[in-house]
Order: structure tokens, then C-alpha cells, then sequence
């Protein structure tokens, strides 16, 4: 478990659970299974207080959209399926509490902070800018406001995610953690140029091995490869906060990041669903189901 998860408990991870405005879990009516999915960046209920310079429409396109959507069948093939609704752009449940640009912050800001990767662009926790480069604020944000929106919306999402995953391990002995994303079709430095598309179909990430068995990763794969899609391993993503601190393979806790080129399923100029819609949602449901069957077998029971 991250070591900056709350204290604190929710129901069983066999109940349903809602924070409105946060987050929402769905569970299996029936018998689970040891698999996780989690859509961290599709939600888009825009806080009131959000006071950020960029127009809801340009915010719009940065969410993972309609992604919660296309994985919503998972509960009935026995997985739990954990969906955030607050947006990316307001705080970003993928990155680690210390991932901050100073710029953003008070000077009396009294906690670490230890700007990677992500903050340097500018979308670390709380996002400096709109991509690719419209500021989000015209001045720095107070403390509260920090500390409100981390207690309020980052730490309540960490908690689902990080007890379900602990409450199916507990039960079943072993956790398939899919952290559910996607991406855009358009070119940009270092994307994949595969068969005409500027990128892959689908981006698996594990953190170049280091979240998960290679046999969870390479089952992933073949089964989308098997229904034609193009898939790339860790490039150009390789998974950011949310595998890395709910991860351990040695210890039977696998996560990996997925992402879904959005050229699939949606119109990105008009941010509405076009005809693949269905067809990929479909075709999920079938990798969710091979992902519940595969955990299944794998299970230290099984093995026996």
C-alpha cells in the first residue's frame, strides 16, 4: 500500500460505494474474482471552486473519456470496477502527494515536495497548465486549497483503490489491478507510427516490467493482438503513480496501465462517440473476461 494512503475504512469491497462528486465502486452481484480495473481520469463533474482560466471546453479534452464507460461491463465477469468523477485537470489521482510545481504553491506550503517528470510539464498533482501550454491560474493557490482538494478528492480515491485491492488479496491470495486509460491519436514527439496509425491501439505499461508477471502483461496483449489490434509495451507509456504504489508481483499484486488510442471509439474534434463505440466495448468485455479467467488459474488454490 502507498505509504500516503488515509486511514480509514470503507464497506466491504463486495459492496457498492459512492461519493458523489468523487468516486463510485462497482461490484459483482455474483461470485468475484480477483481483478481490480480503475478509470482514475474519465470523470468530468467540474468542481465549483475549480476558478482555473481555461475554458470547460478545451479542460474537456484532456479527461479519459467515455473510458469508465467502455470498461462498465467488467462487474458482470467478476471484476471490481472503481471510476473517479471529479476531473484530472482539478487534481490528478495519478500522481504521487510530492509531485507539485512550487510555482503553483504558497511559500508557506509546509509539506515535501519533489518535482518529477510530470510537475516539470506542468500536469503533476495539480496541473500549472492546460495542454499543451494554457495557464491555469493566474495566481498561486492558497494552502487550503491545496489541502482541500488532496483530503477531499485525492485521498478518498487512494482509499477505495488502495482497500479493494487489499480486501480482494486477503480473500483470494493474489490481485489483478488493470488501471484503465486513454490516449490521444494524435502524432506527437516519440509516438508509434504502426500501420499507418500515428499510434498503437492500445499502450500497455508496467513500469518496463517491474508491476506485474510477464504472463499478465503478455496475456493482455495476445488476447487484443488476437482480435487485431496493434499493441505497444511501454511506449510511450509506461504507467505513472497508480500502478507503482499498489504493485508488488513478488507479493501476488499485479497492476498494469492500459491505453485506448481514442481514434477507436470517439470523434476527438467533436468529443462525441462514433460507430466503434460498441464494438470495442464489446471487445473489452471480452479481455475482461479472459483477464477474470486467467486470475482464476492462477490463484495459490488452483495451483495446488
Amino acid at each position: 500500500m502507498a505509504e500516503n494512503t488515509p486511514n480509514g475504512s470503507l464497506e466491504s469491497a463486495s459492496a457498492p460505494f459512492c461519493v458523489p462528486g468523487v468516486l463510485q465502486r462497482k461490484s459483482p452481484e455474483a461470485a468475484g474474482v480477483p481483478v481490480v480495473l480503475d478509470s482514475p481520469h474519465s470523470g468530468h463533474d467540474y468542481p465549483e471552486d475549480f476558478g482555473c482560466l481555461v475554458p470547460k471546453a478545451m479542460l474537456r479534452r484532456a479527461e479519459d473519456m467515455y473510458v469508465g464507460e467502455l470498461f462498465a461491463n467488467g462487474p458482470n465477469f467478476g471484476a471490481t470496477l472503481i471510476e473517479a468523477f471529479f476531473p484530472r485537470s482539478y487534481i490528478d489521482p495519478n500522481r504521487s502527494l510530492d509531485d507539485l510545481d512550487p510555482d503553483l504553491l504558497p511559500d508557506d506550503w509546509p509539506h515535501p515536495v519533489e518535482m518529477g517528470e510530470k510537475a516539470r510539464l506542468g500536469h503533476g498533482l495539480i496541473w500549472r497548465f492546460c495542454p499543451p501550454d494554457m495557464l491555469m491560474y493566474r495566481n498561486r493557490l492558497s494552502a487550503d486549497t491545496v489541502r482541500h482538494r488532496i483530503d477531499t478528492y485525492w485521498r478518498p480515491y487512494h482509499q477505495c483503490l488502495a482497500e479493494t485491492i487489499d480486501e480482494v488479496h486477503n480473500q483470494f491470495g493474489e490481485v489483478w489491478h488493470i488501471n484503465c486509460h486513454s490516449m490521444p491519436a494524435a502524432s506527437g514527439p516519440g509516438v508509434l507510427r504502426r500501420n499507418g496509425r500515428a499510434r498503437a491501439d492500445f499502450v500497455l505499461g508496467d513500469r518496463d516490467g517491474s508491476t506485474c508477471s510477464r504472463s499478465f502483461r503478455n496475456l493482455i496483449a495476445e488476447t487484443l493482438e488476437d482480435m487485431g489490434y496493434v499493441v505497444a509495451l511501454n511506449d510511450p507509456y509506461k504507467g505513472v503513480e497508480l500502478v507503482r504504489a499498489y504493485s508488488n508481483p513478488l507479493h501476488g499484486r499485479h497492476s498494469i496501465q492500459i491505453e485506448i488510442n481514442r481514434a477507436l471509439y470517439m470523434n476527438e474534434r467533436t468529443l462525441e462517440r462514433h460507430p466503434g463505440f460498441d464494438a470495442l466495448r464489446a471487445d473489452l468485455d471480452r479481455l475482461v473476461s479472459a483477464v477474470a479467467d486467467f486470475s482464476v488459474t492462477r490463484l495459490p488454490a488452483a495451483a495446488e
